[in-house]
């Protein structure tokens, strides 16, 4: 199961996971500089411990591979000359 896990990490990311990644990262971020700011260290760790980690677990997904396989198809399909 982990190693399936580990060779996902490296495959290309989908985007809607990617988005949510970045999203998360970036909120978090946002929180971690207002809790420092309000000198509440609890938050800010605690903020960027979760947006640090779900920006991770995103690249365990990959993308489909059926649909990548069509996608590759299609890419070759239409770049041929008739």
């Amino acid at each position: 199961m982990y190693n399936k896990m580990l060779k996902n990490y490296y495959k290309p990311t989908p985007i809607k996971w990617r988005k949510l990644g970045d999203a998360l990262l970036a909120v978090s971020v946002t929180i971690t500089g207002f809790a420092m700011h309000e000198n509440m260290q609890w938050v800010a760790l605690t903020a960027l411990i979760t947006g640090v980690i779900g920006k991770f677990l995103t690249n365990f997904f990959k993308e489909d591979d059926i649909k990548t396989r069509k996608q590759r198809r299609s890419r070759k399909n239409s770049s041929r000359v008739s």
